[in-house]
């Protein structure tokens, strides 16, 4: 086999690697090996039917025209929605769903321009969403519960809202009613909707968030709560949020409307509304979405010090480049009267693979690649070879000089038999004289010497002549032919490299091309 046949082997190989861990083995390494459920860690396997085991996932928001300003149905977009939907699904199917949970959570911001979508578009983008996530249609993972929370990407800010309520029928046909509370295990989750949380208190909108946080306040609370909202409650600026933030910058931004002092956009709730929620909810844990980004910080209140974790997006294009979810276990049997409330959730934030990477790997082999089948040298890379060559030549010289030693010692000696006194023979070496070259001898050989000398004199002359007159004449038209000759059997090399290159590539891709494409299309057809 030649040696560049070798090489578009191995790289075939190397390609067939990177592609089959890129597009499937990387989704199944948070199963496999970098996260687990959290109460495993304290209880043990075996208490898995003592805690009702929840997946929290956020902020996919499907991209449509809204997103980058495209227009519907252009390949550009056709594409960036493709790659963004196959790649959550996977992270959903492939990532989430092995750990089995026996409840689903999503917290809100499941389209990108839900409020300002046509009724067509919103419904193209819904199966979509449907169809990332497996979803029948009951709005379940298969028959898993499944709990949705509003998020201003679905409702809008209470701008929005408070002028499209047509915008929040839809939602809520789909997803449900937007203020709720249900039981999980032995704990109570109030879901709220933030985005009107804060709108003008004298508007329906924000009376119905207020008004529904008043019954659950007044309710005996028999057991412990969690709050859900998609937009995190206030936090300073430059708050720290723990080792799993990417950006440091808490960036706050609060704007209403100058006439009917609906909010705008918000990046988390007002102080006022938040000291608020945490006092009349007494939640023992805070989940929410929003900011796309990791943060845990822990918040004051009347009734002690509340965690919060705001979740990172599951969605690889919305700014944050490592997505996550999260595994929550909640015990089934809980007394509000039981101390340590809050270590009794577990909570495990876990990361996805880092899609930018894995792209800009294939892009650096694909580099690499190219180099290395047009710079290969035909005889390939024979380092060692050439090592062992050199080390077997030193040697052999070595061996023959030895050899060669002894025998021109052997040619100037000769041997002698000895008997010794008790009859034994031995044999002695010695030396041989040199015979001593006779006075007479000397003019012969220098008269032989002077013939010899004239005689190479007068040849070697000649043989300067006929070189001085073979470069005269190649001086004076021979030069041009071989310079065009070298130039013709470069341009020969590279044509010829260049055509290997290509024929290489195509083998490679052959083989890889199917492999890509059958792992694309298998999930995002499989059906669960």
């Amino acid at each position: 086999m030649k040696h560049h046949h070798k090489l578009t082997v191995a790289l075939c190989l190397i390609w067939a690697a990177t592609i089959l861990y890129g597009e499937m083995f990387a989704f199944w390494v948070p199963s496999l090996f970098t996260c687990s459920w959290p109460h495993h860690k304290s209880h043990g396997v075996e208490s898995d039917g003592n805690f009702t085991k929840v997946a929290i996932v956020t902020d996919p928001q499907l991209m449509d025209k809204t997103s980058f300003r495209l227009s519907s149905k252009t390949l550009a977009l056709e594409l960036a929605q493709f790659y963004t939907d196959i790649n959550m699904r996977r992270s959903f199917v492939q990532s989430v769903l092995p750990f089995k949970p026996d409840v689903v959570l999503f917290l809100g911001d499941y389209f990108d321009g839900g409020p300002f979508l046509p009724e067509e578009e919103w419904q193209e983008s819904l199966s979509r969403f449907k169809h990332v996530f497996g979803l029948n249609s009951q709005g379940k993972v298969g028959d898993i519960p499944t709990f949705y929370i509003p998020g201003n990407h679905d409702v809008g800010y209470s701008r929005v809202a408070s002028h499209k309520q047509d915008v929040i029928d839809r939602y809520q046909k789909v997803f449900g009613i937007r203020n709720r509370r249900f039981m999980i295990g032995g704990v109570e989750f109030i879901s709220i909707d933030a985005q009107a949380i804060d709108g003008n208190p004298q508007k329906d909108l924000a009376q119905e968030v207020w008004k529904f946080v008043q019954n659950v306040s007044t309710d005996a609370q028999s057991h412990p709560r969690v709050l859900l909202t998609h937009i995190p409650l206030y936090r300073p600026d430059q708050t720290a949020c723990g080792p799993h933030r990417g950006v440091s910058v808490i960036d706050q931004r609060f704007w209403r409307h100058f006439q009917d002092q609906e909010v705008i956009y918000q990046n988390y709730v007002s102080p006022e509304s938040s000291k608020k929620l945490l006092e009349l909810i007494k939640p023992m844990l805070v989940l929410s979405g929003h900011d796309h980004d990791q943060c845990t910080i822990t918040h004051k209140s009347e009734a002690g010090d509340v965690t919060e974790h705001t979740l990172g997006t599951i969605s690889w294009q919305q700014g944050n480049i490592y997505p996550s979810f999260m595994l929550l276990s909640v015990p089934n049997a809980v007394h509000q009267n039981s101390s340590d409330l809050d270590k009794m959730l577990h909570t495990q934030l876990c990361f996805l693979p880092c899609q930018l990477f894995i792209y800009m790997w294939y892009l650096s082999l694909f580099a690499m690649s190219l180099l290395a089948l047009l710079l290969w040298p035909n005889h390939g890379i024979g380092f060692l070879n050439n090592a062992a060559d050199c080390i077997s030549n030193v040697m052999k010289s070595s061996f023959l000089s030895s050899v060669t030693k002894e025998k021109n010692e052997d040619e100037n000696c000769e041997y002698e038999m000895v008997w010794d006194a008790e009859g034994s023979m031995h044999l002695v070496k010695k030396v041989l004289q040199t015979p001593v070259k006779r006075q007479s001898d000397k003019p012969l050989v220098e008269k032989g010497n002077a013939v010899l000398r004239s005689a190479a004199r007068k040849n070697a002359n000649e043989q300067i002549e006929l070189m001085m007159d073979s470069d005269v004449n190649a001086g004076a038209g021979g030069s041009d032919p071989l310079m065009r000759s070298t130039s013709k059997s470069r341009t020969k090399l590279v044509i010829q490299r260049v055509i290997r290159t290509i024929m290489m590539i195509i083998v490679i891709a052959a083989l890889n091309v199917p492999i890509y494409m059958m792992l694309l299309f298998k999930d995002w057809i499989e059906q669960e």
